[in-house]
């Protein structure tokens, strides 16, 4: 009767190749998981440059939201520019979305979006450089956003033939969250 009991034992104890294959399947549906969530859903980028000084920094590393977003006016954005430098990802802010109207007075530095002056809370940086051409009553059209970095003296942005509007379908996601350095780790809106 003993020896039965020391067999249905042994029976139940796995062995060393089944646990080693259940490790596998969780190893391998964990990495499936993870890589449908930055697919689809959250995104890694990394801000290049002091364009965006002083709300980010160089080397920032953010996540973006990019799962059922819609742009809106005022989100800082990671967006393909096709244009710039051979396709470079550049991070801005959405200044105006399709159908608004952007004017930007070089001579007092402010920006206007539908006649009212486009205020960012921290950002005191006045628009003196035009990168080229004045922007005067531009209505967007479908589609298409005006950026420009919150360093406004020392930006490549929508002022920049270059760079000009950006199309919705180039616009990888929303920055969400910046990750590092750990010292800013958190939302970027207040």
């Amino acid at each position: 009767m003993m020896e039965n009991n020391e067999n249905i034992t042994e029976k139940e104890k796995p062995n060393f190749i089944d646990e080693a294959l259940d490790w596998i399947a969780s190893i391998a549906k964990a990495c499936a998981i993870a890589l449908l969530i930055c697919t689809f859903i959250l995104k890694p980028a990394v801000v290049v440059g002091e364009s965006m000084l002083p709300t980010l920094k160089n080397r920032d590393l953010l996540i973006l939201r990019s799962f059922m977003y819609t742009p809106r006016q005022g989100d800082i954005i990671a967006a393909n520019c096709k244009n710039l430098n051979g396709g470079e990802v550049i991070i801005k802010r959405i200044v105006a979305c399709p159908g608004q109207t952007v004017s930007i007075d070089f001579s007092a530095g402010k920006v206007y979006v539908d006649g009212e002056e486009f205020l960012v809370n921290g950002i005191e940086n006045i628009t003196t450089r035009k990168e080229g051409r004045d922007i005067e009553n531009l209505t967007l059209p479908e589609n298409k956003y005006f950026v420009m970095g919150d360093n406004r003296q020392n930006s490549t942005d929508s002022r920049d033939a270059r760079v000009d509007l950006v199309d919705r379908d180039d616009i990888l996601g929303k920055a969400a969250l910046r990750l590092y350095p750990l010292s800013g780790f958190g939302g970027l809106y207040k």
